[in-house]
């Protein structure tokens, strides 16, 4: 029998989607905040929790989440990475075996719900216009954010074609000069760690960038999903001067000409079939140049698929 040995590779350990809803009740105008949470600690005095079952220096998962919630309490939210990055500051501040971590947060938006053409002060509504997304990355002493944007579903039904691409026995896709793109964005952008160091408005910049990725996907005409993908992140990029780099996944939400030949119907690219699966899938990252590379920004991340 062959000796076998193993050892503990890397790992991280904390409380997973605190569901965390903040109403502001300073003015009879309310305002809420709706965030979904994740707090998760590394360090290597960490590894006797794995090996032994020794829990002397585990920040358990409970004292996490009531963290998240206190703190929601006492800071508030200002913006969402602010939030997380109190939050890794607190946790590799108060606990000197704790090296680092990764706090991550999806945001969901609400709207006041009109009355009587009136915006109302404490009643609202969930907005459909993709989730906000946010991170703290802390490694090696060094701290890393993103922000970004997922399941911001978009669809132009002209300005957009596919052609030129090889042929062989396989190929049966028909070319086109004139197709319904759709697609499901998700992106994030990382950064630069000095515009971090300076303070940005976090809220003002999600804002002003997925208005920049809606207007762009609008008005590029698009010779393939690739294409419309770099001229997002370009854009993003030239609008603000703190973001070091764009990653984006974006998968082809595929609409095909139905046949309506059997009926007696011409079809000229008015109705379409949604399929699904299997779709394209589209990833790059859009790099400003200069900008330093971090890894360790996007270390475990969650997919994009």
């Amino acid at each position: 029998m062959v000796d076998v040995t193993v050892s503990l590779g890397a790992n991280k350990y904390g409380k997973a989607e605190n569901r965390v809803v903040r109403i502001v009740r300073d003015t009879p105008r309310h305002e809420i905040i709706d965030l979904n949470v994740t707090s998760q600690l590394r360090g290597e005095q960490l590894l006797d929790s794995y090996l032994t079952g020794n829990n002397a220096l585990v920040v358990a998962t409970d004292t996490q989440k009531n963290t998240i919630f206190a703190f929601a309490k006492e800071y508030g939210v200002p913006s969402v990475e602010e939030f997380l990055l109190r939050l890794g500051d607190h946790f590799v501040g108060s606990f000197e075996w704790i090296e680092g971590g990764l706090w991550q947060a999806e945001q969901y938006d609400w709207e006041r719900i009109v009355v009587d053409g009136a915006p109302h002060d404490h009643s609202f509504v969930r907005k459909g216009q993709g989730t906000r997304l946010a991170a703290v990355q802390k490694v090696d002493g060094a701290t890393h954010v993103t922000g970004g944007v997922k399941d911001l579903v978009v669809l132009k039904s002209t300005g957009s074609e596919f052609s030129g691409f090889p042929r062989d026995r396989y190929t049966t896709l028909v070319e086109t000069d004139d197709r319904v793109m759709a697609t499901s964005v998700t992106g994030r952008w990382r950064f630069l760690p000095e515009a971090v160091e300076a303070g940005i408005d976090y809220n003002g910049l999600y804002a002003e960038v997925t208005a920049v990725l809606l207007a762009t996907f609008a008005s590029v005409h698009s010779l393939a999903l690739q294409q419309t993908l770099f001229e997002m992140g370009k854009a993003a990029i030239e609008a603000r001067p703190e973001i070091a780099e764009v990653r984006f996944a974006m998968p082809n939400k595929h609409h095909f000409v139905y046949d309506l030949s059997p009926f007696g119907l011409e079809n000229p690219n008015e109705v379409f079939h949604a399929d699904d699966r299997p779709y394209g899938l589209i990833e790059g990252t859009v790099v400003r140049d200069g900008a330093a590379p971090a890894p360790d920004a996007w270390l475990d991340l969650p997919t994009f698929v």
